[in-house]
């Protein structure tokens, strides 16, 4: 749909009501389409004192790091270095199933493996002391002494444990760091300069304060700076709204990738989320293809429409929920109906517990956020 003050003017009064409705701080919204942009900073970035949210801002991205290691992987796959049918028991030892799941289940979320954000030690150890740094091999652990919920290629099933298994192979194939890797093989040929991957809870200014309930008393509290060393290859990225949007493109059409690998990428694997398929690394929501990403303090949604030529970009400073769902959610599909009636982002809501969950998402069990994908479960 054309953004004409018309459509400026309903997307100010949606994106306004979801600020309200859901209590969030603010929001970035970049809507980019060949005919024009809507572009757009809404409330705070930081409560007190009530500093208005602009839109160059750097945040948290979560889970939309996941778009980079998987980008990364089929980089490698372009490149000779390893194939999307390689047994992870190839690169790395001690994986459950390690010689059965492959490299494709893994960036597929096909591969049955628990997730360690839904581990109880974890999510007690990261709520006592949410500055301690995890590395790889402690993330797995956790999940490794849980059974695999279903045999590699046989089901979908969202976890983090996928995404950090890529990335401990993309550094035992390439010898290098996993952000220095990223930054020389994805964020430099896509032009994100201000896309960077921490190794700890470094945040370049400037940048708004987040706010999160994933507390143990479930509490909001300001996430800013917490270690995001346990999302790692999952969901430590930062990024900004124009890079954001500039990704949203490269990650939809494949432009740093073979076209074949790039066509892989998109085969559409079905989730329990109606209108949702999750291909390697990447959604396909009611036509948008991209990504989103939660986690505490942060949420976002980076999404392209190519019927349209279209991108989306919306960026916060909290993840708490509101009735179930995620308020990037939310904002994303006031948007469409408006912009893309016919192509109208959502995820289903988390059903509402008797009891609010560790994480403070409303699900029954306790869980770390790191993203919100098919079907609709923090993960």
């Amino acid at each position: 749909m054309p953004l004409t003050s018309d459509v400026t003017s309903r997307l100010d009064a949606a994106i306004g009501r979801v600020l309200t409705e859901a209590s969030v701080p603010g929001v970035i919204v970049d809507v980019a389409t060949p005919q024009g942009e809507y572009l757009k900073a809404f409330g705070v970035s930081e409560r007190v004192p009530g500093t208005a949210m602009v839109t160059g801002l750097n945040m948290r991205i979560g889970s939309v790091t996941k778009t980079f290691t998987v980008t990364g992987v089929l980089r490698l796959v372009d490149q000779g270095k390893v194939a999307l049918d390689d047994p992870i028991g190839k690169y790395l030892t001690g994986v459950p199933n390690g010689e059965q799941i492959t490299l494709r289940q893994l960036a597929g979320m096909r591969s049955g493996l628990f997730s360690y954000t839904k581990d109880e030690d974890f999510v007690r150890a990261f709520q006592a002391d949410p500055q301690r740094p995890f590395t790889p091999d402690q993330l797995t652990a956790y999940a490794f002494r849980h059974p695999v919920n279903f045999a590699p290629g046989t089901d979908f099933e969202y976890s983090n444990t996928n995404t950090v298994l890529l990335g401990q192979v993309i550094e035992k194939v390439d010898g290098r760091p996993l952000g220095d890797f990223l930054k020389k093989e994805v964020f430099e040929p896509a032009d994100l300069g201000r896309t960077v991957f921490p190794t700890d809870n470094a945040f370049p200014q400037p940048h708004a304060r987040g706010y999160t309930d994933q507390t143990a008393s479930g509490t909001i509290q300001d996430a800013t700076d917490w270690n995001p060393s346990w999302g790692w290859a999952a969901g430590a990225a930062i990024s900004d709204r124009a890079d954001m949007k500039k990704w949203a493109k490269v990650l939809a059409t494949g432009s740093l990738l073979k076209p074949q690998t790039q066509a892989q990428r998109l085969e559409p694997q079905p989730t329990t989320a109606q209108g949702t398929s999750y291909g390697l690394g990447i959604f396909n929501n009611h036509g948008w293809i991209g990504h989103n990403g939660s986690l505490p303090g942060y949420q976002a949604v980076v999404v392209y429409l190519p019927s349209a030529q279209a991108s989306l970009v919306v960026l916060l400073n909290t993840d708490v929920a509101y009735r179930g769902s995620e308020p990037s959610t939310l904002f994303a599909k006031a948007i469409t109906e408006i912009v893309s009636p016919a192509n109208v982002y959502d995820l289903p809501a988390v059903p509402q517990a008797d009891e609010p969950s560790q994480s403070g998402s409303g699900s029954p069990s306790p869980e770390v956020s790191s993203s919100v994908t098919p079907p609709g479960q923090s993960a």
